[in-house]
């Protein structure tokens, strides 16, 4: 398991450069994921099957993002999308120990999931208890209004799709 791979780090200086608007980032070499500065917000929205390659790309993407960004930000994974989930329950638990440790004493953040059906449901209700009682305080939800009340942001600051051109 290669958790937290150096390589599939994102450079968040090369994207201000580059003429990304401060007020959104989308991350083009991974569609599916954007990081919202002015919300604090982290949005993940995979496609296709979620397998392990997928979420050791997200976790470094996280953890990059945890170290660059000067204050803690929620997160919100919508898991409706997906066709498939290829996950193992000892590889979620795995993944849950592991961000659960390494994310360790830092600030309390919020980490909303929307599941739509029992597979998605059962990944995202894995990671909620693993992580109990740390400060990554994660909730699965069955509506993405919940999940936007609880992050304290409008069902909009949801959606990926309203940064594309």
């Amino acid at each position: 398991m290669q958790i937290g791979a150096p390589e599939a780090a994102v450079n968040l200086h090369a994207f201000r450069r580059s003429g990304v608007s401060s007020q959104s980032m989308k991350f083009g070499f991974w569609s599916g994921v954007s990081f919202q500065p002015d919300l604090n917000l982290m949005v993940w929205q995979p496609r296709g099957i979620l397998d392990e390659p997928h979420v050791e790309q997200l976790i470094s993407l996280l953890e990059h993002t945890e170290d660059e960004v000067e204050r803690p930000f929620n997160r919100y994974t919508d898991l409706s999308r997906l066709d498939a989930v290829e996950l193992t329950f000892k590889y979620v638990l795995k993944v849950s120990l592991y961000r659960r440790l390494v994310y360790g004493e830092r600030s309390i953040v919020k980490s909303a999931f929307y599941a739509v059906d029992r597979a998605t449901a059962r990944v995202a209700l894995t990671h909620a208890t693993v992580t109990a009682y740390s400060p990554l305080q994660v909730k699965v939800f069955l509506r993405k209004s919940s999940a936007a009340k609880w992050l304290g942001v409008s069902i909009t600051d949801l959606e990926l799709d309203r940064f594309t051109p």
